[in-house]
């Protein structure tokens, strides 16, 4: 009777009509093709292009190539309006953690990252389209996504992880996996947030730490941009307590929770939606409770106050790139990255089987089934590296992340951990919130059912509140009006 969604329904429409449009226009708009290619021929001046083309649109950025004559290239990359919320933001704080990763890149942090050449803000941008960067391109022949996931994928579909590969052969390519994220997690700071360099060239985190999961609650969860955190962090526990209360507002704001059955009984959908609301609630308060209780926390928080190691929102197979020999030529798209609570690499990486679980047609039980599989192999793979990395002196015996992600892993939730077990012989588990409800104290049981409340009587009235940047609405403008011309260059030509 009712699915759970992560997004706003009507939000999520916007974005995909962008996502297809925007790319188009770049492309075929002479004019805005024209200032591209411009921009990049001037930013090399001393070569002689050879090839200068569309080369894809991601999940956040459109990109540009040009080749030159010597065989050396430069890729232009755009973030996508309607995706990325904070433009300038994730591309400066993207350009920073770049350059720190391009400083630190040594036999030791292996992480090779496209060099740099030039980036700019909106303003300096060709058609005044957007923020932008330019960096080196790096030759490669596909990715580790590429080499991982199961062939004969249709366009549209999500990739999943190949269960053909014999094991031997997905420790290989787990290996060098994971060295990248044992490499990113020995790199920290002292402070949670999003890194800047000084003016005497050492690094600090100055800006908040912007993440997939802030931009997406703007994006898709209709969160107003006000709500959302704005500083940095100097202990872990804060930061974990600002995440939570992000949680609560983005459950609170988002429009469309669940698709519901339309033949569903007034009555009974009112009530399955209720307590559906309200197992959401249960969760992200006592999730808080679990953060300010002080005593509670000293049992997973390892290092509250630091150091906080770099982190990558976004690191996944399909942004490490292979060559040939599919050894790795370099790693890229490296936006929503930030120094973070050492929780965050102590868990096992979410993209082993390449599917997220709510991606998972046939269920969370059996993707963890799933996942155990693959985890065990990586587990394997982090073993190797760390014994070879401490062989040659390069990472200490404390530093070690593939015992911390078994535990991780085997330890379960932190509701089971704290609250005990979550599954009773006789209970459906989505009622299991009503076992939980005595803990939060009274005036928060209170707050829930005021919530409640609310998110019914406001379902079937709210309109899309979308808080999207200027840039975003810019750009809605500007294909309007360039659909409206076209329509009417096409009925001159019909006259």
């Amino acid at each position: 009777m009712l699915a759970c969604k992560p997004y706003d329904d009507v939000a999520w429409a916007i974005s995909t009509q962008i996502w297809e449009d925007w790319p188009e226009f770049l492309r075929t708009d002479g004019d805005i093709y024209n200032d591209i290619g411009v921009i990049l021929s001037e930013e090399f001046s001393d070569l002689q292009c050879a090839v200068f083309e569309f080369l894809f649109t991601g999940g956040f950025n459109t990109c540009f190539k040009m080749m030159f004559t010597n065989n050396s290239g430069a890729v232009i990359r755009f973030p996508l309006p309607g995706h990325v919320m904070f433009p300038e933001e994730k591309v400066r704080n993207e350009v920073s953690v770049m350059q720190f990763l391009l400083e630190k890149t040594s036999d030791r942090i292996p992480i090779t990252v496209p060099s740099i050449l030039r980036w700019a803000e909106t303003k300096e941008s060709p058609s005044d389209l957007s923020p932008f960067i330019i960096m080196d391109y790096i030759h490669h022949k596909g990715d580790m996504g590429d080499l991982l996931e199961k062939p004969g994928r249709q366009g549209g579909q999500r990739p999943v992880l190949n269960p053909d590969l014999k094991p031997v052969r997905l420790e290989v390519l787990y290996i060098k996996l994971a060295n990248i994220v044992l490499s990113l997690s020995t790199l920290s700071l002292s402070r949670i947030g999003s890194l800047d360099k000084n003016d005497d060239s050492t690094w600090e985190v100055s800006r908040r730490p912007l993440s997939y999961f802030m931009n997406e609650t703007v994006q898709l969860g209709t969160l107003p941009r006000s709500n959302l955190p704005t500083t940095t962090y100097d202990n872990a526990s804060s930061y974990f307590e600002a995440l939570a209360e992000l949680h609560i507002l983005h459950l609170r704001s988002q429009r469309n929770e669940a698709n519901i059955e339309a033949d569903a009984e007034a009555d009974v959908l009112a009530d399955v939606l209720a307590d559906d609301f309200r197992r959401k609630f249960v969760a992200r308060f006592l999730f808080r409770k679990l953060v300010r209780d002080q005593e509670q926390r000293k049992q997973w928080i390892s290092y509250d106050d630091g150091p906080f190691p770099v982190w990558c929102d976004d690191l996944r197979p399909e942004n490490v790139l292979v060559d040939e020999a599919e050894n790795i030529a370099g790693v890229v798209d490296w936006e929503f990255t930030y120094t973070a609570p050492v929780e965050f690499a102590y868990a096992p990486p979410w993209w082993l089987l390449l599917k997220k679980p709510e991606d998972w047609p046939e269920g969370l039980d059996d993707w963890c089934t799933e996942y155990e599989k693959a985890l065990q192999v990586f587990l394997e793979a982090m073993r190797k590296c760390e014994d070879e990395a401490i062989q040659k002196k390069q990472l200490v015996e404390g530093q070690r992340l593939s015992s911390r992600m078994r535990a991780s892993w085997q330890s379960g939730d932190l509701d089971y951990r704290f609250y005990g077990p979550t599954t009773y012989e006789d209970d459906n588990i989505c009622d299991v919130w009503r076992k939980r409800l005595h803990l939060l104290e009274p005036e928060e049981q209170e707050l829930v059912e005021v919530y409640v409340d609310l998110k019914l009587k406001e379902r079937n009235t709210w309109s899309l509140a979308w808080d999207a940047d200027e840039y975003t609405v810019g750009w809605i403008k500007r294909m309007k009006e360039m659909k409206r011309k076209q329509r009417e260059g096409e009925e001159g030509d019909l006259c």
